[in-house]
């Protein structure tokens, strides 16, 4: 994990999230704690996933690859 580029992402998000809430417009994210710990979850989630090799390929499965 690069931490520069972390670091990069959370203040490009910091900065726009002060720039939704000067403008007055609701962010396009879950604005409570449990929508962000879903979002979380997702992306653990799919790192599980993957740290444990399995998948399925439902495109090929479908024939649509």
């Amino acid at each position: 994990m690069n931490v520069g580029l972390t670091v990069l992402a959370f203040l490009t998000g910091l900065l726009a999230g002060a720039l939704f809430a000067f403008l007055e417009v609701p962010i396009p994210a879950p604005p409570t704690i449990s929508g962000v710990l879903g979002i979380v979850g997702i992306y653990v989630g799919f790192r599980l996933v993957q740290f444990w090799g399995a998948s399925f390929d439902l495109l090929g499965a479908l024939g649509l690859s």
